[in-house]
């Protein structure tokens, strides 16, 4: 007989990831869980205690996706980084988009926001300008991978060109969108996900201005 391979919380959790991959968070359930591992769905809860509990795990289980920078790192890098991978995680798992903030939050999820606000505090922002700072930031990724993933087309390869034209209204009544489509499709190979750096770096630089009037230190760096 061949052994089975025994229940764990980890195991649990990376099923339930691959039922949210695959048909959307609203199909994680005890039941779809188990059929996955395989077991009843009685014999999950002596490993997770509800649906909820599971749910607070998938949490846990993206952020410890996401890159986590280190206290020591430039605010500027560690922002950076940590943006360009948290974007990628969502968009590789875009069920995750409606979950990132939970009544019971896990250690992934505490470890990750304690670690970027000592990064922030240990580089001169206040308390106050690392909150703000913290939550424009995740405003911007978290709805950047959502206009992504929710394109009516695959980004990239003169899709976005495409599209435009599919979709091009007159340009007697929309003459602005018009001179847009025509200097950004032209020559320059628009990609729309150029847009995620380009955005990113907007913000950066208003945070720069911001934290060197705090910290006018900091502004010989």
């Amino acid at each position: 007989m061949t052994r089975r391979t025994p229940l764990s919380r980890e195991r649990i959790i990376a099923a339930a990831a691959a039922v949210a991959d695959r048909a959307g968070v609203a199909a994680v359930s005890m039941r779809s869980v188990a059929k996955v591992l395989g077991v009843e769905a009685m014999s999950l809860y002596h490993h997770v205690p509800s649906k909820e509990a599971l749910l607070d795990d998938l949490v846990d289980w993206v952020f410890e996706r996401i890159e986590l920078p280190e206290v020591g790192d430039t605010w500027r890098e560690a922002l950076t980084s940590r943006a360009r991978s948290a974007r990628s995680v969502l968009t590789a798992h875009p069920w995750a988009l409606g979950m990132m903030v939970r009544a019971n939050p896990g250690p992934a999820l505490l470890q990750h926001h304690d670690r970027l606000l000592g990064v922030l505090m240990t580089e001169g922002f206040s308390v106050a300008l690392a909150t703000h700072a913290f939550s424009a930031i995740d405003a911007y990724v978290y709805g950047f991978a959502l206009t992504e993933t929710s394109l009516p087309f695959e980004p990239g390869d003169g899709a976005e060109e495409a599209f435009a034209v599919k979709v091009a209204a007159p340009a007697e009544l929309y003459p602005h969108i018009a001179r847009s489509r025509a200097e950004l499709l032209g020559d320059s190979g628009y990609a729309f996900a150029d847009e995620f750096d380009y955005g990113l770096e907007l913000l950066l630089e208003g945070l720069e201005r911001r934290v060197a009037d705090e910290s006018p230190e900091l502004r010989e760096r």
